[in-house]
């Protein structure tokens, strides 16, 4: 069960008129593309995305990208809209949207339910979870990875002892206990579950009795969980390194930025290009990029770029950056480490840096995003770190 109805507050203006896991990610992807492709090469294919803000964008896109399922074998990927279930509330929290929808559970009665979140990047096979959880006896475990001390107050934090079992999990705390072997790090929980469907719907029925309750897995029912079932935690390991693997909450506009320019170097930090791996998503019938001069004034060049199908540069130059389908930088242009998703289109001489821009934006010849950000703030969105970001279908002057 994929919890895709996130409002994404902190990425506005990208979920102004769309979903959180429906952003575009990456070129060519949506956020939600992660979630559903490691389903897919983990071999789950009972899947259940539940919705509820905006998402008509994330509608479509599952319908024309993701209708790989063979029904005829029991495989699905189903929309689960609000609606409402239980009384007149829409989802309340994490752990009320799944109650809301707990007749399905009774319904097709599986031994373990799977919850994802739809709006974090990773590649990830839940089946070494999975086979943890069983071999642990688990009445629920917990995806966790290190994450520096001071980012505590973004994720909830768990303690464990030596067999991995969890102890202690706070959302959110702001003083937390670091992990001892990592003075400088705490344990941090991914929002990926695996539970016992009998504890679950247990479980469930009690939060949703608890008046008190914000009906959130991390605030409430994670905590209830610790003090009486069997709750362990599973390290997200990468296999090779030993490592901890690549994962991002791409909640903020700079977090998704940051994630995107992960993309672009000599050494990729998450690998698209991984055969065993694929990330699935839908493609658009687009003519093959290219780079060509433009009335003598210099050859079109990209370096440490992601280009997509149908993007032109005319004689313009792009850094470091992550170009969509369908788009344009144009004679003299520059384009340095930005985000610029479909049909975006950099006229002559325009520049643009540190910069998401995002559809069907036009920007005029000798335009400067992200040079002045006093400017800048005037008119766009401009995050603490600087990065400008431009919503869809705006006018630039």
């Amino acid at each position: 069960m994929i919890l895709a109805g996130g409002r994404g507050e902190r990425l506005y203006p990208l979920t102004r008129d769309r979903t959180k896991p429906a952003v575009p990610f990456g070129a060519i992807y949506r956020i939600i593309d992660f979630s559903l492709s490691n389903c897919v090469n983990s071999d789950i294919r009972h899947i259940y995305l539940l919705t509820q803000y905006k998402s008509t964008s994330l509608n479509r896109h599952i319908e024309l990208g993701w209708n790989i399922f063979s029904t005829r074998f029991g495989e699905f990927v189903r929309l689960i809209p609000a609606q409402q279930q239980m009384d007149e509330s829409w989802y309340q929290g994490t752990a009320d949207a799944i109650f809301q929808n707990i007749f399905t559970l009774q319904q097709d009665q599986p031994d373990l339910v799977l919850v994802l979140p739809g709006d974090h990047v990773y590649k990830m096979d839940y089946r070494t979870m999975v086979d943890f959880h069983i071999r642990k006896g688990a009445d629920l475990t917990v995806a966790a990875l290190p994450v520096n001390k001071g980012s505590s107050t973004d994720f909830g934090v768990i303690e464990v002892d030596q067999e991995d079992r969890i102890t202690r999990f706070q959302e959110k705390p702001p003083d937390p206990k670091p992990m001892p072997e990592r003075p400088d790090c705490v344990l941090a929980s991914m929002g990926i579950y695996v539970f016992d469907t009998e504890v679950l719907v247990k479980r469930l029925i009690d939060d949703f009795r608890n008046e008190e309750s914000a009906h959130d897995f991390g605030k409430d029912l994670i905590p209830a969980m610790v003090d009486q079932d069997k709750v362990f935690v599973f390290r997200f390991m990468n296999r090779q390194s030993g490592e901890a693997a690549y994962w991002r909450d791409v909640g903020t506009l700079d977090a998704y930025w940051e994630a995107n320019m992960d993309l672009v170097g000599v050494t990729p930090q998450l690998n698209l290009y991984d055969t065993e791996w694929p990330i699935h998503t839908y493609q658009g019938d687009y003519p093959p990029a290219r780079a060509v001069m433009a009335h003598d004034e210099g050859t079109g060049a990209a370096i440490n770029a992601l280009i997509s199908g149908g993007c032109v540069i005319r004689g313009g130059r792009v850094f470091t950056s992550v170009l969509s389908p369908n788009v344009a930088v144009e004679s003299g242009a520059e384009v340095r480490d930005s985000v610029l998703m479909e049909r975006v289109h950099v006229m002559a001489g325009a520049r643009v840096k540190r910069a998401i821009l995002d559809k069907d934006i036009h920007v005029p010849a000798g335009a400067e995003i992200g040079y002045d950000l006093e400017r800048d703030r005037k008119r766009f969105t401009v995050t603490d770190s600087g990065i400008v970001v431009v919503p869809k279908t705006m006018a630039v002057d």
